[in-house]
């Protein structure tokens, strides 16, 4: 028994250190941002560091989202299109003469609706969550476009006052996205619903043997995906400032997928936390920035990403062989 006790605290005694397994992450961002700061005096500017706050904000909620469906062993492609589709249609409504909160009120409730119907075709089908939430991305991108009429639409004053706005010297997207990846982490860790949705991801015949409602529960995840899809499309043209028919969700769900495996969250379901797709989120935002400041071409950045995102899907597969 001794030896056993020795043996666990042995095991145990390294994960204070680790940061819950994202200290390689953590050195690999402090070592990506003493090189920005080299390359580029502009990086610590207090200006630029508030842009980066803002810019990955928004991702940070989508990919929270995905963070929730990815350890449910589901994913969902259309998160991105879904905010897109979402920052179009409260456009049009405020265009229209609506009130901005029954605008964004029926923005979310249509993203919601969005994220159910895609939690229906993979519970009740045979369809991979691959293939139908990719086609459903495809056709919302194509809607937003639509909705806008290829048009830009202007966000108004009063939205953009909080997309620009701060508290204690922090934009409010930031902290808007804060509150949402702690709501959803302690939820993760604290709730049934959060141990449900591990037990679903690592083996779905048995949690459902096991008396987990397996199905009523991704329903309520792609539900989840979708409300948050909603609100990330309101932050999202509160940023910018206008609904433009520039912005495409495949691109937003590309780096919020990358973010979410680069924080070390398994592919096939059943591993992850929202601290590590937080700090994918913030590297995937400081390279982005780092590249703009240097100068490197857009073409080259989307590259980029995608290099990284190959590189983490690999080295969450050899860690996970270990």
């Amino acid at each position: 028994m001794t030896s056993a006790i020795a043996l666990k605290r042995v095991s145990q005694g390294p994960r204070r250190w680790n940061l819950g397994g994202h200290l390689g992450l953590v050195i690999i961002l402090i070592v990506v941002a003493v090189i920005a700061t080299i390359g580029s005096d502009a990086f610590l500017n207090p200006n630029n560091l508030l842009n980066v706050l803002r810019q990955v904000s928004v991702l940070a909620v989508i990919a929270a989202g995905l963070t929730m469906l990815m350890i449910s062993g589901g994913i969902d492609f259309s998160i991105g299109s879904n905010a897109v589709v979402t920052m179009a249609i409260v456009a049009q409504l405020i265009n229209g003469g609506l009130p901005l909160p029954l605008a964004i009120l029926i923005g979310m409730v249509c993203a919601t609706i969005i994220g159910l119907v895609n939690g229906l075709v993979v519970t009740f089908t045979s369809v991979a969550p691959f293939v139908a939430t990719l086609a459903t991305a495809t056709i919302l991108d194509g809607l937003a476009l639509l909705i806008i009429d290829g048009a830009s639409v202007s966000a108004g004053s009063e939205l953009m006052s909080f997309g620009n706005g701060q508290i204690f010297g922090l934009p409010l997207l930031f902290l808007a996205a804060t509150l949402v990846c702690v709501v959803l982490g302690l939820s993760l860790k604290y709730t049934a619903f959060g141990r449900n949705v591990f037990a679903i991801g690592g083996n779905e015949t048995v949690a459902r043997l096991s008396g987990i409602p397996a199905a009523r529960n991704k329903l309520l995840l792609y539900s989840l995906g979708g409300l948050l899809a909603g609100i990330a499309g309101v932050m999202l043209f509160s940023r910018l400032g206008a609904a433009s028919p520039g912005v495409s969700g495949l691109t937003l769900e590309l780096q919020a997928i990358a973010a979410v495996v680069i924080g070390g969250t398994a592919l096939q379901g059943g591993k992850g936390t929202m601290v590590g797709t937080a700090l994918g989120v913030i590297l995937i935002g400081i390279v982005a920035n780092s590249l703009n400041l240097l100068g490197v071409s857009a073409y080259f950045q989307i590259m980029a990403v995608s290099v990284v995102l190959l590189l983490a899907a690999v080295a969450n597969s050899g860690r996970r062989k270990a």
